[in-house]
């Protein structure tokens, strides 16, 4: 099959590439740069998916049977209507499948969520949460109204080898310098995982599953886990025993702490308000086994003492949270 992979080169979209490209499929990926490491077995397109001029140039002429849909600009965030362009440029109703990375997020708020449940609105402040959920909608009326044979999928906090964000490897780093972990008030807040093989394993049976056509997918650890409980798992992972120092989050903002840019206090992005949801249906559909948490994580762990150089200065921030804590009171830092 000829699959156009948007956004191929890092972490989830550079899997699908390989797993794809080992089924025999004809595969092409499209970013913003010249080039890729890929070889010359996967065709480099050039464009920013956001500009439909630019899609259109570099599609026009084109045919592909199916698409994967990875990215969005964190910068300047990508629109329902700049998908919708995407799906046209791509040839629309002749596809067999559009396979759409959405979000956990994509329902707002809220736990133990199911696919049936309402999307966030289009109201919503965040506007990642607001944009996700948008254009699922989208994407669901063009199936409706067109047969656009959509699959979307709702992942939670993605984990494994090769994450470009500074999450696990944020534990592991202090873990292993001997340092304090930083808990962000009692630490009960709850937090949901996917392993990044699970995620694109169901994102390549998707392309196989004709029942798959029109429906979204949770998918993700059956079992949130707390923060506490996260950090457990990580230590006993790395074999050592972690000293947890919990800090109130009031005093977290006051020193400037930020769950979404440096300095972090908790790894990237992962102290926000918990959005939960229940999973099954892809294990039913799909016909596929999750990984247990603790064996993904022993494979994440294993990439990081091979490929992470890790941090071993830069815990200033780490240093204020922590007398913070004893003291009570940033002005005595």
């Amino acid at each position: 099959m000829k699959v156009l992979v948007i956004g191929g080169t890092l972490f989830i979209g550079r899997l699908l590439v390989e797993e794809l490209v080992k089924a025999g499929h004809d595969v092409a990926v499209l970013h913003r740069k010249p080039k890729h490491d890929f070889g010359r077995r996967v065709e480099n397109l050039m464009a920013d998916r956001n500009d439909p001029d630019a899609m259109n140039e570099v599609l026009s002429g084109r045919r592909f049977e199916a698409v994967y849909d990875n990215v969005y600009d964190w910068e300047h965030g990508t629109t329902a209507a700049q998908v919708e362009a995407t799906v046209r440029a791509c040839g629309g109703n002749r596809l067999s499948r559009y396979i759409f990375m959405s979000s956990v997020a994509a329902y707002g708020d809220g736990l133990n969520h199911k696919e049936s449940d309402p999307l966030a609105p289009d109201y919503h402040a965040n506007p990642y949460i607001r944009q996700k959920a948008s254009t699922e909608r989208q994407l669901f009326r063009m199936h409706s109204q067109t047969g656009l044979p959509v699959v979307t999928f709702r992942p939670p906090f993605v984990y494994g080898p090769g994450n470009p964000f500074y999450r696990e490897q944020f534990f592991w780093d202090r873990l292993r310098a001997g340092r304090p972990i930083i808990i962000p008030g009692d630490g009960h807040r709850l937090m949901q995982f996917v392993y990044v093989h699970d995620l694109v394993h169901a994102m390549v049976r998707a392309l196989e599953e004709r029942r798959a056509i029109g429906e979204a997918f949770n998918i993700g650890d059956p079992k949130p886990l707390t923060q506490v409980e996260f950090v457990e798992r990580v230590a006993k992972v790395a074999g050592v025993e972690p000293n947890m120092v919990r800090v109130p989050r009031d005093l977290i903002q006051q020193a400037g702490g930020n769950a979404i840019d440096e300095p972090y206090y908790f790894g990237e992005y992962m102290d926000i308000a918990p959005i939960t949801e229940n999973i099954g249906k892809v294990t039913r559909m799909l016909k596929m086994k999750l990984t247990p948490f603790e064996v993904g994580l022993k494979e994440t762990y294993r990439w990081y003492t091979r490929n992470h150089r890790a941090r071993t200065s830069g815990f200033d921030f780490d240093d204020k949270l922590l007398v913070m804590a004893r003291t009570g009171s940033p002005a005595s830092v």
